[in-house]
């Protein structure tokens, strides 16, 4: 019985201690996630700001570029 015991604890042990890496790693990978998703954010709202401000160049343009061919 007693060397059940101690089998059945050094299992225990194991799996606790592997559970504490998979909690590390896993607050790890949260992090980068978190991380990412404010940088797609930033990165999304730059494009629609630079949308925007080609939008406006664009119909402020002079020239031929906001005419219509003659051929509408």
């Amino acid at each position: 019985m007693t060397n059940e015991i101690k089998i059945l604890s050094e299992r225990i042990d194991t799996l606790e201690t592997r559970l504490a890496y998979q909690d590390n790693t896993i607050e790890s990978l949260n992090e980068t996630i978190t991380a990412q998703w404010k940088q797609i954010d930033a990165l999304t709202r730059q494009i629609a700001q630079l949308a925007e401000r080609l939008q406006e160049a664009e119909a402020n343009a002079p020239g031929p570029a906001n005419e219509r061919p003659p051929h509408y």
